[in-house]
């Protein structure tokens, strides 16, 4: 009988401790991934400056033209209308995500990011060139 009771509270421990292993992985793989991606999505809209390229969540795209603490101006297209939205409606910026989409390709690919020079710059290095060459 003791035996049976013994079996009995071992088998309910070990339930528990099935419980609070689902939950941590349960955490660690639904969790703590969207907390990222909302602190995320936060520090992307509070860093949001005039002349940034955004896209709105219904989709609208323009250029921000004013932003306070809690909303964004933006002008959209070539006819400038201006439209006044709350932070959290912008989805994206673009210029953030396209730097962030080749800094990704350059880490895959095992290369360092980098800039390209200037057009001037690349000239008058031939130039430098050039005239070392000449003496």
């Amino acid at each position: 009988m003791f035996l049976a009771a013994a079996g009995g509270a071992a088998g309910g421990s070990s339930m528990i401790i099935m419980l609070i292993l689902i939950f941590v992985i349960f955490y660690f793989f639904m969790i703590r991934p969207e907390n990222k991606r909302k602190k995320k999505l936060e520090e992307m809209r509070s860093e949001l400056t005039v002349g940034d390229e955004i896209v709105t969540i219904g989709g609208i795209i323009g250029k921000v033209v004013q932003a306070t603490e809690d909303t964004i101006t933006f002008e959209t297209g070539e006819d400038r209308v201006r439209i006044q939205v709350k932070k959290w409606a912008i989805s994206t910026n673009v210029k953030q995500e396209e730097a962030e989409a080749k800094a990704k390709a350059a880490k895959r690919a095992g290369k360092p990011v980098v800039e390209k020079k200037s057009e001037k710059k690349e000239d008058s290095d031939i130039w430098e060139t050039k005239s070392e060459e000449e003496k």
